[in-house]
């Protein structure tokens, strides 16, 4: 199409030429078209300019959109939460083994525990970190269970005293998890631990992404 329209405008000044015969001086004039053709060309040059840097900014911003949807990516694979037993007291002593609930949410980043049934579902494959904490006061037993579905992991646990009227007790663990996987802990029958002031917390996060 570009030859087409060369060869055309060299036809046109060609023809003009023909007509710019200068008698009185005896020899031929340039005439507009064969400025046309030197303007066009000029022009020409300039679109295929602009069109190369229409090109470049075009995969620029793809790239953008790429590193911005990877950064999305990463953001979204970020999984750290800490949360504490509420409450004005003691929770516990039941009588049969109980789901501890955490409704006091420091931090929830990814969103995978949920304060309302105090389980932690595992958002990625990968190997997480999780560690547990309580105080509580000696007349019963202060006792912890952490689970991996329906498997016990780790435990933490003090006997009742009577003389010793505080205790404390922490455990931690990495698990290699699933999506799915639910990570919890409960508190055995016949134990407690004080949840006032946030002394008793549950916390986790995502180590590794596998």
């Amino acid at each position: 199409m570009s030859l087409f329209i060369c060869l055309l405008i060299l036809f046109c000044c060609d023809l003009n030429l023909g007509q710019s015969w200068n008698e009185s001086e005896g020899e031929l004039t340039c005439p507009d078209s064969c400025t046309l053709q030197s303007e066009f060309l000029a022009m020409k040059k300039k679109i295929e300019d602009m069109e190369n840097k229409l090109t470049q900014c075009e995969t620029k911003f793809i790239n953008s959109e790429s590193q911005i949807e990877e950064l999305k990516n990463q953001a979204s694979k970020k999984v750290i939460f800490s949360a504490a037993v509420g409450g004005s007291g003691s929770t516990g002593p039941f009588n049969k083994d109980t789901m501890l609930l955490y409704s006091t949410v420091i931090t929830n980043i990814g969103s995978a525990y949920n304060k309302f049934t105090g389980v932690f579902t595992a958002p990625v494959a990968g190997v997480y970190y999780f560690s547990i904490f309580y105080h509580s006061g000696g007349e019963y037993e202060g006792k912890l269970l952490l689970y991996k579905n329906d498997q016990l992991m780790i435990m933490t646990h003090d006997h009742k005293s009577q003389s010793d009227t505080a205790d404390n007790g922490g455990n931690a663990v990495f698990l290699q998890l699933q999506p799915g996987d639910q990570v919890y802990v409960r508190l055995p029958a016949n134990s407690h631990v004080w949840g006032h002031g946030q002394h008793t917390t549950f916390n986790g996060f995502l180590v590794n992404e596998m």
